[in-house]
Order: structure tokens, then sequence, then C-alpha cells
């Protein structure tokens, strides 16, 4: 694993957990303590959606560690939120979507064109971010990660099937 150097602290770039392992089922915990040791796992989560092409976001989860931590990056906007709280709006759109734990594969799925998130930043202070079309989704999808969801669990029965089957 490429090893990058931070303020004197090593962030390595992690390998993203496949669609089947179980940490990806899990619900995750509340961070209740942001110390330097959350800062790494940002920093960590970051270079690791960093490190390869097409990535907009990645939750905590997906890198085995099971705490509300997701980090975003998409048209020029990027940050990160901890414990994060979405407001959905009524307003839907269907788009393609995919994984970065089951790559490569894509499926439609309607989600909220818009959404406020809100949470902390890795120092505790509260972070609004408010999102339309793609950046949405992404927050959705990350969000999703954090309570145990995987996408194609929002697919209709038949679709879910058939995008299993294409994975497998």
């Amino acid at each position: 694993m490429p090893i990058r150097p931070l303020r004197g602290v090593c962030v390595a770039v992690q390998p993203i957990r496949p669609f089947t392992d179980p940490v990806l089922r899990t619900v995750a915990e509340p961070v209740t303590v942001f110390d330097r040791e959350l800062r790494v796992l940002v920093k960590s989560l970051q270079a690791t959606m960093r490190a390869g092409a097409g990535r907009a976001g990645l939750a905590a989860p997906q890198i085995g560690v099971p705490l509300r931590v997701v980090v975003y990056e998409l048209d020029g906007r990027s940050g990160h939120l901890v414990n994060p709280r979405l407001e959905l709006s009524e307003r839907r759109i269907t788009a393609d979507e995919a994984c970065l734990s089951a790559p490569g594969h894509w499926w439609p799925l309607e989600r909220s064109y818009m959404v406020t998130a809100r949470g902390r930043d890795m120092f505790g202070r509260p972070v609004t971010v408010r999102a339309l079309g793609m950046l949405a989704r992404v927050l959705q999808h990350e969000a999703d990660h954090l309570e145990g969801t995987l996408f194609v669990d929002r697919l209709p029965a038949e679709d879910r099937e058939r995008f299993l089957a294409s994975i497998s």
C-alpha cells in the first residue's frame, strides 16, 4: 500500500472491502472522540478515495472501520462528515449508481435530488453541506453505508437479482 506523509503521520491507502464483506452490513458506531486517530482515519479515507479514477465518495466501513465517517470529492467540492444526518428533498431523480465495493458495475437507482447533510468535521466543529444532483447522490450512498445498507438493497427485487448475478 502506498504511504503518504501527513504532518508527521503516515496515511495509508487502504484496500476497499468487497460487496460480500460482512462489515458492509454492519451499522456503524457514532464517533464520540474527536482526536488524532479520527483525523488519521479521515485522511486515510481521503487518500483511498483519491487513489482511483472516478471515485467520488467513501465511507469508513468500506475500509473495514465501523465508524460514522464519510468523505466526498466531486466537481470541485470536497470534504468529510462525521456522524452525518441527511435531510432529503421530495424531488427524486433516477441515475446510474455504482459502488467502490463492486467496481465496474452500475445500475439505475432513484434517489432524492437535493440533500442537506449535517454533521461534524474531524475536529468536532459543526458542518452543513447542501448538495444537488450527483453530489446529493454520493452523500446518500455513503450515508447508506453507515447504516449497513448497500445501494443494491434499494433496487426492486428483480433488478437486485440481476445486479447480484452480474457481480458474481
